[in-house]
């Protein structure tokens, strides 16, 4: 879609939230008043932005004609090229945000990766997993923060949580589950394994109110270990299982254990939220907890160093031949894939 069809269309949506904003009442329901003006203000940042990708566009136009006529010097051209990258770059991430309709996809991210325990190489991995995704927000100039980090003693990660606090984020990253799987090293060779797992998991952050989602307290099992890995320090470490379903998290990232309960008692909820909607029921009493997938069971990804250079994506089939390029961040094609088998197969 070009800027100035994409802008038309998003300026008849603005519009039809204004007057459906002067048709309404908005003291009658305060929660569908706020759903309202949240859609209506998301709608006015859109506007907004192609609106000056309209301007980028017209002006890389110009200034392209401009040097065809060798009136123009090669900063200008320069500066016309960047302004056509920033104009496609943003359309392509409109296009994609367009086809993340589930409940879910709009919300934030809460990314974690895991090692397997114990296994020096696996940490390593992790940390090289960790970076990719920091690499990944800071090229596309999101907001992110690591709120979790469990170092290892050789200088990788047994563990990291990274929150993605922007829009759509979860739509983009849920295709990140599983198991990513590295083959071969474009380190010391000689002494990695032939292959080093790691596992990650993605749960809905949700951006401007708590999840909401009803849950006995007799189906939880709160624990709160007061050990830590610095002797010196109490634990706020706050794990929660809900017990029919046997799905667990923890929150560690918090100064207090109160914090981490909460925090850990949302990502629960966000985490069966998703597992409602893949099992099509609307309680959770209606889970069935052997169709539950974990994620440690499937695979999603293949970064071979050895004996050719390629990532291989096993959900979607897409290949690339740059290794090194993707663990720097730049995983936007393999996203684009996941959210394009989704359009097709209305599956995640």
């Amino acid at each position: 879609m070009l800027a100035p069809t994409a802008l038309e269309h998003e300026e008849a949506r603005h519009v039809k939230q204004e007057n459906i904003i002067r048709d309404h009442d908005l003291w009658d329901d305060p929660g569908k008043s706020n759903e309202i003006l949240i859609k209506l203000a998301d709608s006015a940042r859109v506007v907004d932005a192609l609106k000056d990708l309209k301007y980028k566009a017209e002006e890389a136009k110009l200034i392209t004609e401009l040097a065809e006529m060798d009136t123009v010097n090669y900063e200008l051209f320069k500066q016309a090229y960047y302004a056509s990258v920033d104009v496609n770059k943003f359309l392509d991430t409109y296009e994609m945000s367009k086809f993340l309709k589930e409940p879910c996809d709009m919300e934030g991210a809460c990314l974690i990766v895991e090692s397997r325990c114990g296994d020096i190489y696996s940490e390593t991995w992790t940390g090289q997993l960790t970076r990719m995704y920091m690499k990944w927000a800071e090229n596309q100039g999101h907001a992110m923060r690591i709120v979790e980090r469990c170092p290892a003693k050789n200088g990788g990660i047994k563990s990291a949580t990274i929150e993605f606090e922007f829009k759509f984020a979860y739509g983009y990253l849920s295709g990140e589950r599983g198991v990513h799987r590295m083959i071969g090293s474009h380190q010391s060779e000689s002494i990695y394994p032939e292959a080093s797992l790691a596992a990650v998991d993605v749960i809905p952050l949700f951006l401007e109110s708590s999840p909401e989602l009803l849950i006995d307290d007799k189906d939880l099992l709160v624990s709160c270990p007061s050990f830590s890995e610095k002797p010196s320090k109490i634990s706020s470490t706050v794990y929660i299982q809900h017990v029919p379903t046997g799905v667990q998290v923890q929150s560690k990232g918090e100064r207090s254990r109160v914090a981490n309960k909460i925090k850990a008692l949302n990502r629960l909820k966000a985490k069966l939220l998703v597992i409602l909607r893949d099992q099509g029921v609307s309680d959770v009493r209606y889970i069935k907890k052997d169709a539950l997938v974990e994620m440690w069971s499937h695979e999603t990804r293949r970064y071979v160093f050895q004996p050719t250079k390629m990532v291989v994506d096993v959900k979607t089939g897409t290949q690339l031949p740059d290794v090194n390029a993707v663990l720097n961040g730049n995983i936007d094609s393999l996203i684009a894939a996941h959210i394009n088998t989704r359009r097709a197969y209305n599956v995640v």
